[in-house]
């Protein structure tokens, strides 16, 4: 599946909802894609070995490829957010990491997003940093054998608790100060637009930092069109300015079948 000269793929954790998580990869494949991404798709940083493999089963099953998968991230449902910044929970996410890097050998997968966490009372943006800058480089480790980028995602304000990377400027601010080969910035358009970015300038000023692009609308974080941000302008400016990765479609479908939000990539 192609949109504006980019391949896109499938977010299998937020497209598909009327499904169970592990029929959604064929559905994808039906709907014409040929790769998916996924946030991390248990509770736990390590869980039991049969789940991830009926994880990777239903992949492999459906042919398709995992071009974008999350580290553990605490428990989403419940509003967390990462854990990168809470050293006492660095223990859990290094068990996941070790995890991760497994899934990238046998997938070949290359993007892994590592959210980086709310900040816990009164820890400054700065302590936050310098706590997440080593778990950063372990997981940069674990992936860089097999060609494999770390990638850091700033966060809608109001809808995160208090997550301390909203902007481009601040995410990069954050990767300059941690001085770590094979991170990235994750350009994702509904969290970038609803706090206000200009996705097209940010797009050309900084597409050299760019490791993945997720794509969704604002407000609501709806398919493209269903809202009000630019994202043509904003895809074309990235094709534009030399990015050539994958785009993930990483959407709430405001229409009941899934299948029936897809008319943006015709």
């Amino acid at each position: 599946m192609r949109h504006h000269g980019l391949d896109v793929s499938a977010n299998v954790s937020i497209l598909f909802p009327e499904l169970d998580y592990l029929d959604r990869f064929a559905a994808a494949r039906d709907a014409g894609f040929d790769a998916v991404e996924s946030w991390w798709p248990f509770p736990v940083g390590v869980p039991p070995r049969a789940g991830l493999d009926a994880v990777l089963a239903a992949l492999d099953g459906a042919g398709l490829r995992l071009t974008g998968l999350n580290f553990w991230a605490g428990d989403m449902p419940a509003g967390q957010r990462g854990m990168a910044i809470h050293a006492e929970r660095h223990d859990e996410l290094r068990a996941n990491i070790e995890l991760v890097g497994e899934v990238a050998e046998r997938t070949g997968c290359r993007h892994f997003n590592l959210l980086y966490g709310q900040l816990a009372p009164g820890q400054s943006a700065e302590q936050a940093a310098e706590v997440a800058a080593g778990v950063f480089r372990e997981a940069t480790a674990a992936v860089s054998a097999f060609g494999g980028t770390v990638l850091l995602e700033p966060l809608a304000r109001g809808l995160n608790g208090d997550y301390p990377i909203t902007t481009v400027a601040e995410a990069l601010a954050v990767l300059d100060l941690m001085d770590t080969e094979g991170v990235s910035l994750l350009f994702d358009t509904f969290h970038l637009g609803h706090n206000g970015e200009d996705l097209v300038a940010a797009a050309t000023a900084h597409v050299d930092r760019i490791g993945h692009v997720q794509v969704a609308d604002d407000p609501g974080r709806g398919e493209p069109g269903s809202g009000t941000l630019p994202l043509d302008e904003c895809l074309d400016a990235l094709r534009e300015a030399g990015y050539s990765g994958r785009v993930g479609a990483e959407y709430k479908p405001t229409t009941p079948d899934t299948r029936d939000s897809f008319g943006w990539l015709a």
